[in-house]
């Protein structure tokens, strides 16, 4: 039985790049998913690049990194990933005051830039005005999150890497079994994204990873045009996570919800004309609990008709998937103290500009190369 240097645990995005990074470093890889068809949270992404956002020493040397490593990974990947820079208009809610709104971005390396309604109006001809007293606007990037995670996983295969179709059902101390068979290597890293804390649970691996049940609404390309990338600039999902943590035992068992769900009202139209339409985030300790999918999608179409009226009736798909968090907003990446070969690469609050320049970072440091960022993110892991 042949035995890999690197198992990675998860075909999203997370675990595609950081497959490609590992092989590509010169290690032996095999990438384990459990769908043919993406079912995760990439699939769903609005695809946003918040390169501008980064407010500490850390997250401002990773949108650097992320700002140099979207300018090659094209023509490295082989792919058209739909990289592109668009406008991203961030609505503010009636009950707060539009100054506070734009000072509470003020650390990022790019703050936005305050609008007024007006000015707001014209940057987005399908923003109701009367809903807002005032924006916010800085210059955003995007990405086609599916051709990206295709372009990664055929960059991955070209090099070497292995790919298996198959549902993890046990992390080992060497390797990993499946449903249909045992994969062994020197090292395991799960990327399974919200299904991480309960994979590493069923190994007796205790882990601060939670999870967000995620949904939207996708309609088929349309003729509507959005001109910008809408969200709101008070985004709820990030008090939601910072309360659902407080009692870590509340996750050791489904049928508990730590924190009321939310909804962060935004949509992004992809370069085809579909648009995606969302979000509600659910903290739900069951990764396979049942929702009311008529309830969240007439509660999903309510909310945007507040902001993007036009786009409230489109015909769409509700959809759900989850998405990991952490208690401090950064990533959980490493060996797993207690548990040699066993690691984690997981919790990404701005996933798809971290983890590009982070999975690169990572193979080097796993390689033997010092780095200070890896070495940083390790130090401030959760206990």
């Amino acid at each position: 039985m042949k035995t890999y240097d690197w198992i990675v645990v998860g075909g999203g995005i997370t675990g595609a790049a950081l497959a490609y990074e590992l092989a590509k470093t010169g290690f032996s890889v095999l990438l384990l998913e459990q769908n043919q068809v993406p079912d995760n949270a990439t699939r769903y992404s609005y695809g946003g690049l918040a390169y501008w956002s980064g407010n500490t020493p850390i997250t401002r040397q990773l949108c650097a990194d992320a700002i140099a490593r979207y300018q090659i990974l094209p023509e490295e990947l082989d792919a058209d990933i739909e990289f592109r820079e668009l406008d991203l208009l961030l609505t503010i809610p009636t009950d707060e005051d539009p100054e506070l709104a734009a000072e509470s971005y003020a650390n990022c390396v790019i703050p936005p830039r305050l609008l007024t309604v007006t000015e707001a109006g014209e940057l987005e001809p399908l923003l109701n005005r009367d809903g807002i007293p005032g924006a916010l606007t800085v210059k955003h990037g995007h990405i086609h999150p599916e051709k990206t995670l295709q372009a990664y996983i055929q960059a991955f295969l070209r090099i070497g890497g292995e790919m298996h179709i198959g549902q993890v059902l046990q992390v080992l101390t060497n390797g990993v079994k499946t449903a249909t068979e045992t994969f062994t290597s020197a090292n395991v890293v799960i990327c399974a994204g919200g299904l991480s804390r309960q994979l590493l649970k069923a190994a007796g691996i205790p882990i601060k990873l939670y999870f967000t049940h995620a949904e939207i609404i996708e309609t088929p390309p349309v003729d509507l045009r959005l001109n910008t990338l809408v969200m709101p600039a008070t985004i709820q999902r990030f008090q939601l996570e910072a309360e659902s943590t407080q009692m870590d035992e509340l996750w050791d068992e489904p049928g508990n919800e730590p924190a009321p769900p939310i909804l962060d009202a935004g949509a992004i139209q992809f370069l085809d004309g579909s648009l995606r339409l969302g979000q509600i985030s659910r903290t739900l300790t069951d990764p396979h609990a049942k929702i009311n999918a008529q309830a969240s999608e007439q509660w999903l179409r309510s909310s945007i008709s507040q902001i993007l009226p036009a786009l409230a009736n489109l015909p769409g798909t509700w959809y759900h998937s989850l998405v990991a968090f952490t208690p401090n907003r950064l990533p959980i990446i490493g060996e797993i103290p207690g548990f040699a070969g066993v690691h984690i690469f997981s919790g990404f609050s701005n996933p798809l500009v971290l983890i590009p320049p982070l999975a690169q970072r990572f193979a080097k440091f796993v390689s033997g190369q010092e780095d200070e960022i890896i070495s940083q993110l390790l130090s401030t892991r959760p206990d």
